[in-house]
């Protein structure tokens, strides 16, 4: 990725002293390096992050800035508003970085929407606040009065806490004649004075000597500690031990058990007795730390070790040993062992997550980020190597960043929460020692829900029978639909769709329940007036932006037995239903006399009419066709029977609570001659009126059976669109005549069903529920079969 850089930022005074900044600017990341003073008070400002950055102070407390180190989160914190970062707390420099030279602070920050990552170095530069000590006030040394000038002893180093300049930076000793001062710089140990004997020494003239010696740091004004040093001069032991080997270096293994050996040093003197025994110790300067690691045994010269030995404490120890005699004035040589670490693989990788948010949409476009993961490994080589991994089975990737050992963790496929509303994904993180080791983090990502899915309804279309001379305002039926979505997304409203054509027009006699679907009739249905019709409703959702679906409704009116039977013959000039008949005396059983002649508005069993004779004067002359009408003759009139007859003929139908009609028949008996003289005149007006009725009967028989075929055929096309076989025909009732009633018959699968007219076959049966006007006729193929509803 393209770097640009900007120039180093002006030096600013703030309360503890100057300020650098030096920034490191990408796409995704920056760096900014800034010093400051220890011990400088809370709340100091330690530099314009936000502005030396190059964003937007309006923005940063939007996109949360914020620091995210554990390690730095305690000592600054940085100001939303501004983008200034400020001291927490006083930083004591010797307790963060202890002997460090140099103190640099790593402060990470984000930012979100975008993400960006900022790096923040800051340098805790030491002030000159604590004094050279030594260990010891006072100290003996013993000289024998035989060494030659040129001698050197190595004295007690003073510590300074303090580090670089202001650490000791020399050493002074009093004036005197016999001895001089040197130091010896120990690099990352300091400095050690060295006592140097400039003149041979007498015992017998001094038997001792009373030095003082002064470490001076390198502070403006400068500080200083002092030691007492008293020397008493011994008698002649002038052989010092001397070591076999010029260098001693070691490779020890981190973690070493406690008692192992490290090396053995070896010393000889060439003295006798006491004066030529050796005893090995450490010298005075060694520092404090290495006393818990390591001991030396005073009698071989065996180093072993006493404490834990960490690589990543400290990779290299470099110990000085002394060899001494037991002379009486005991001669001694020092000399430096280095003890080098082996790096082992004894830290598991750590893995830090850092979340942008709780939850990511699941119309989010492969390659989102979702969280930013950290590893590290406090191992170096391929112990330190670190690779981070998670399952193949989720729709998620890690994605290395441009800082070495951060990944980011971002979606690889489109994601969908009505299939999963949660993934759990666990980071792996191994290293590359041997053998290797690794560590798990898991993380819980949550799917919010995006509105990507419309209602989807149970049915469709939807089928309804509704009778007729329903209740207004009653529920009539409710249709449901179902959003996969959740919340305001599958929140689901109801409404009828309406326009202004002639087929939705009685969508205007219908309301809603927009919550639930149910639908109401606002007026009553007339099967009569109306016999099917359909409308679409439609359910939305509540999401941004809505999204809705359609469905289609049909609803067929059942009809109810609410029409009574209308008598069309005979009828009387006044409209009443009486007629009078005359038939010649002389006729034989079996002459027609007359055919009463009814219609019914209804249908099926509602609409079948039967014929009964409610009153005649004498039964054994005339007889009724209870399902023509016919009126006939049961046997030849004699002398003594009357000349005029009254026939009451009751018409009823076979609905389940019946409505009938009646009419008035007189049928007068004359003589052969007047009754042919009288069916001359009678010919030519009954002529008349037969045209009439039958005109009116073709007019009404074909309106009814024009509105009875239309609701058939949209019966079957709808039951065809179901991929039911449907077949239909008009039924021939050749021995009907005598009521306006129809008959259709219809097969669905392997049934054949009748809408019935007035003669049922012998072995059909009723279909239940069906309001008495659908018959199921026996099958050929298969006599027993279930019965169902399909009108």
């Amino acid at each position: 990725m393209e770097q640009r850089r900007r120039e180093p930022g002006r030096q600013r005074g703030y309360l503890a002293g100057s300020v650098v900044a030096v920034l490191l600017w990408n796409l995704a990341s920056a760096q900014l390096r800034y010093s400051i003073s220890e011990e400088v008070n809370e709340g100091t400002v330690v530099g314009h992050v936000g502005k030396d950055l190059g964003l937007d102070k309006s923005t940063l407390k939007e996109r949360k800035y914020r620091i995210v180190s554990s390690n730095a989160d305690h000592l600054f914190h940085v100001n939303q508003n501004d983008g200034i970062l400020y001291v927490s707390r006083k930083i004591d420099r010797e307790e963060v970085c202890a002997q460090s030279s140099t103190c640099l602070i790593n402060v990470k920050t984000v930012l979100e929407n975008p993400l960006e990552v900022h790096y923040v170095g800051v340098e805790v530069q030491d002030i000159n606040d604590h004094y050279p000590t030594f260990t010891e006030k006072d100290t003996t040394l013993e000289i024998s009065e035989s060494v030659l000038p040129g001698v050197r002893i190595q004295l007690q180093a003073s510590r300074d806490p303090d580090s670089g300049h202001f650490s000791v930076q020399q050493y002074k000793i009093s004036d005197n004649d016999h001895f001089r001062l040197e130091v010896k710089d120990k690099g990352e140990d300091g400095k050690i004075p060295i006592l140097v004997v400039k003149k041979s020494l007498d015992r017998e003239s001094a038997a001792s000597h009373s030095l003082v010696l002064t470490a001076v740091d390198g502070g403006k004004p400068p500080k200083s500690g002092n030691m007492n040093i008293l020397i008493n001069v011994l008698d002649v032991n002038d052989n010092a031990p001397l070591f076999t080997k010029d260098v001693y270096s070691v490779m020890l293994n981190e973690n070493a058990p406690v008692g192992t050996k490290v090396i053995q040093v070896n010393a000889t003197d060439l003295d006798e007795g006491t004066n030529g025994e050796v005893v090995y110790s450490f010298t005075n300067s060694i520092n404090p730390r290495l006393l818990k690691l390591f001991y030396i045994n005073p009698s071989t010269g065996e180093i072993i070790v006493k404490g834990l030995i960490d690589y990543e404490e400290k990779e290299k120890y470099e110990i000085e040993i002394r060899a001494s005699d037991k002379g009486f004035a005991p001669l001694a040589t020092e000399k430096s062992v280095i003890i080098k670490i082996v790096d082992v693989n004894d830290n598991a990788p750590e893995i830090e997550v850092t979340s942008f948010s709780s939850s990511i949409p699941e119309d989010s476009r492969p390659g989102t980020t979702v969280v930013l993961i950290s590893v590290n490994d406090l191992d170096s080589g391929l112990n330190g190597k670190v690779i981070c991994s998670i399952g193949e089975d989720v729709p998620f990737a890690l994605s290395p960043s441009l800082q070495d050992k951060m990944y980011s963790l971002v979606t690889k496929s489109p994601l969908d929460r009505e299939k999963q509303s949660q993934y759990i994904i666990t980071v792996t993180a191994k290293d590359a020692g041997q053998p290797p080791l690794s560590s798990e983090k898991t993380i819980s990502v949550v799917v919010s829900d995006v509105n990507d899915n419309s209602p989807e309804f149970s049915l469709s279309p939807y089928t309804f029978y509704v009778t007729e001379a329903n209740e207004p305002g009653a529920s009539l039926f409710s249709v449901k639909a179902l959003d996969h979505d959740e919340n305001d997304n599958a929140h689901i409203s109801y409404h009828i769709l309406r326009d202004r054509s002639e087929d939705n027009k009685l969508t205007s006699f219908l309301s809603m329940n927009s919550d639930n679907g149910d639908i109401l009739a606002l007026k009553s249905f007339d099967f009569e007036t109306l016999k099917t019709f359909q409308f679409h409703v439609v359910a939305s959702d509540s999401g941004t932006p809505s999204l809705s679906s359609n469905v289609t409704v049909n609803v067929f009116i059942l009809d109810q037995n609410d029409n009574a039977p209308v008598i069309l013959y005979p009828v009387s000039s006044n409209g009443s239903a009486e007629g009078v008949e005359e038939i010649p005396r002389n006729v034989n059983a079996g002459h027609l006399v007359t055919k009463v002649r009814a219609y019914d508005a209804d249908i099926g069993y509602n609409g079948w009419l039967l014929f009964s004779l409610q009153e005649v004067t004498d039964h054994s002359l005339f007889g009724l066709d209870r399902y023509t009408g016919q009126i006939r003759t049961l046997r030849s009139f004699t002398e003594t029977d009357e000349a005029e007859h009254k026939l009451v003929i009751l018409v009823k139908d076979n609905g389940n609570v019946s409505l009938s009609a009646t009419a008035t028949v007189i049928v007068k008996l004359v003589e052969p001659k007047e009754a042919f003289a009288a069916s001359d005149v009678k010919s030519s007006a009954k002529a008349e009126e037969e045209n009439n009725v039958t005109f009116y009967l073709m007019i009404t028989l074909g309106s009814v059976s024009a509105l009875f075929l239309i609701s058939i055929i949209v019966l079957i096309a709808m039951q065809c669109s179901k991929s039911t076989d449907y077949t239909s025909k008009y039924l021939q009732e050749t021995n009907y005549d005598g009521t306006l009633c129809h008959s259709i018959q219809y097969r669905s699968g392997d049934k054949r069903y009748m809408l019935v007219g007035p003669r049922m076959s012998i072995g059909s049966t009723i279909v239940p529920g069906s309001h008495a006007n659908t018959l199921v006729l026996p099958d050929r193929r298969r006599m027993s079969e279930e019965v169902r509803l399909f009108l």
